[in-house]
């Protein structure tokens, strides 16, 4: 198989590395995701991932519970970096360069987030994991993930979820839902698909990054996806 893109922005969420836990990380899960990265790289794809931080801390959830939104966000953020370091230490066991790049300032276990810097990595081969989303409250890691897929120049950013594109509807509650092989991102907006918050999707398309929605789940579905083959849904 020979990849379709040169750079790319995996985003991971959060709860898609809990397998089948209730909460917390799957080291299973999170082992199989390595290897698909690493196999990435070995076929010349640059790659950076952002992950969310959904299996430990929800802060717009907690927010809408009474929590201080600014409070609760930050909380979320710490989670997103724990993650990367998991993710980091699952890839640095099987050979992988890897750096975290954190928006929030952790200079004890991650690096400071730099363009310039962030770009060095890539051109070096190593992996990069963004954490803390944008380093601000309000904002969610989708759109993290749009804003450093823009920054870092990458061909396409690639959306893993729980299902093998996007649909008109939750095809876990609506056997007849209807999947997209290709949409546009008006589309999107418009129709109010719930794969990415609408400032996501604006970004990437202002930036004209298109998105790559595939199921995490799969044997190779990463490596399929950056190949162009399987089941994959694309907005652009």
């Amino acid at each position: 198989m020979q990849p379709v893109y040169k750079r790319i922005l995996l985003k991971l969420s959060g709860e898609g590395l809990m397998g089948d836990r209730e909460f917390g990380m799957s080291p299973e899960v999170i082992a199989r995701l390595a290897e698909q990265i690493k196999h990435v790289r070995q076929l010349g794809v640059e790659i950076c991932i952002v992950v969310g931080g959904g299996n430990i801390f929800r802060g717009a959830k907690e927010a809408s519970k009474g929590m201080n939104r600014s409070v609760a966000d930050q909380v979320g953020m710490l989670a997103t970096i724990m993650n990367a370091l998991y993710l980091q230490d699952a890839l640095e066991k099987i050979g992988v360069e890897v750096r975290v790049m954190s928006g929030l300032n952790v200079p004890q276990v991650c690096e400071p987030y730099m363009y310039r810097k962030a770009l060095n990595h890539l051109e070096k081969g190593r992996v990069i994991i963004f954490a803390a989303g944008t380093g601000n409250p309000y904002f969610t890691t989708d759109t993290g993930a749009a804003l450093r897929a823009s920054e870092m120049q990458c061909d396409a950013l690639f959306k893993s979820t729980q299902v093998d594109g996007v649909y008109d509807s939750d095809p876990r509650q609506n056997t007849k839902a209807q999947r997209y092989d290709i949409i546009s991102y008006n589309e999107v907006i418009e129709k109010r698909l719930k794969i990415m918050d609408t400032a996501a999707v604006v970004l990437a398309k202002e930036s004209k990054v298109p998105i790559i929605v595939f199921s995490q789940k799969g044997e190779d579905s990463l490596i399929k996806a950056v190949c162009g083959e399987g089941k994959f849904t694309t907005i652009k």
